[in-house]
């Protein structure tokens, strides 16, 4: 796997982050009864004086499906903005690029006048390395995220219900996964992408491939040249620590509110039978997520340390915890009906019942602001940003909120 030595010199100069963090801490805890001061630390600020290494600019994240990439998303659409960066964003109105064709330079907004200019690169595509290596810098860190495919599997049979032939032929998942072969139909094949191996077709592979040792391993030896850090969606919290660390962020570049989750009313239970039958059907998945889930634990044994991972994962916590209190009318998601601004309203898909959130109206305007991209959608987001960087084209067909709007205007 790719590496950098920016973890290992975080370790080092451990005493003194902590150090300052605590000072961090003990002076916003004075601030904590004013809810519009807790956004006062910029993180410009903590950046220059907290990391003892070059915080990372250049960042591709392959957006995989059904993984809390979403979330990832939104965190790195905040970085763009904070840091005045530039996105490597869709084309004319598409929200993704290209999937699932294999990715293109031409699926990329202005690729043949800007070059190798862009910073960010994080919307959903099927990854293909060359085409990618000639939209981003050389120096650009790869990263992605896996999930346990027992849960994907199920959640994505509920998310593209209507969308995957194999999942709409079926009553339930445990009916799909009795006898997979019965509704999974090769003349399907494209559009039931979501429905076998789904995280390996986005890694740019057959997902139909034949489960060979020798194939899986030649997969694993290139996915480990073309990513840094594969993270792990089942420890998210984990992972936001650890891609902190390795990017020499800040706590606040990778604080976040839950996005593109569901009710837990729409969750279908696996029978115990359907869970070892994943790992059959899904074999490639399976053998892909073992492998990174292991090197997930060993990095962070290798550049944290389990002692000061748990220490700093609770210190995200509280901050999230903070913001939530801040920002959030329910201090909690809520079913799409119970959305208010539908502005905020995420795309809902299947027999999904997609969550979202609504905001405090006591808000002053810069807080509302920032509060509102926390909780901004994917496809609103992308929308925003597309506005931001390309003013003069049309804008994409989806509406973001209206303080964004009028703020541009300014």
């Amino acid at each position: 796997m790719k590496t950098h030595g920016c973890a290992s010199r975080y370790t080092k100069n451990f005493f003194f982050v902590n150090l300052f963090l605590g000072l961090v801490f003990l002076l916003g805890f004075f601030h904590a009864n004013n809810r519009n001061h807790l956004f006062q630390w910029s993180s410009a600020e903590l950046l220059a004086s907290s990391t003892p290494c070059e915080p990372k600019t250049n960042v591709m994240f392959l957006k995989t499906h059904k993984t809390a990439s979403s979330t990832i998303l939104n965190i790195l659409f905040r970085f763009t903005e904070r840091y005045k960066l530039t996105a490597a964003l869709p084309a004319d109105h598409q929200f993704h690029l290209g999937y699932p064709e294999r990715f293109v330079t031409n699926f990329v907004e202005d690729f043949q006048s800007q070059g190798q200019s862009y910073n960010i690169m994080c919307n959903h595509l099927r990854f293909n390395p060359s085409e990618v290596h000639k939209v981003m810098a050389k120096n650009t860190f790869y990263f992605s995220i896996l999930r346990n495919p027992i849960a994907l599997l199920e959640s994505s049979y509920v998310y593209y219900k209507n969308a995957a032939p194999a999942f709409s032929r079926s009553k339930d998942v445990n009916e799909y996964l009795a006898s997979p072969l019965k509704y999974y139909h090769k003349e399907d094949y494209r559009k039931n992408i979501y429905a076998k191996n789904n995280m390996w077709f986005d890694f740019g592979y057959n997902n139909n491939a034949e489960d060979n040792e020798h194939y899986i391993q030649s997969v694993l030896h290139e996915t480990e040249e073309n990513f840094h850090l594969i993270l792990i969606a089942d420890y998210f919290d984990e992972s936001m620590i650890l891609l902190k660390h390795t990017l020499c962020w800040d706590l606040d570049d990778v604080i976040y509110f839950k996005l593109n989750s569901r009710s837990n009313e729409t969750v279908q239970a696996l029978t115990p039978e359907s869970k070892e039958r994943v790992k059959e059907w899904c074999s490639l998945d399976w053998k892909l997520y073992l492998h990174y889930n292991q090197s997930f634990w060993r990095r962070i044994e290798e550049t944290i340390g389990l002692e000061e991972l748990e220490k700093e994962v609770n210190d995200l916590r509280r901050r999230q915890k903070e913001l939530m209190e801040t920002c959030l009318l329910d201090q909690e998601a809520v079913v799409k009906a119970q959305i208010k601004n539908k502005a905020l309203l995420p795309f809902q898909s299947g027999s999904a019942n997609i969550l979202g959130y609504n905001l405090r109206q006591d808000l002053d305007n810069e807080t509302l602001k920032k509060c509102q991209k926390m909780v901004i959608p994917e496809l609103q987001y992308t929308s925003y940003l597309y506005s931001l960087q390309y003013p003069h084209k049309k804008r994409k067909p989806m509406k973001f909120p209206e303080l964004w709007s009028s703020s541009q205007k300014t």
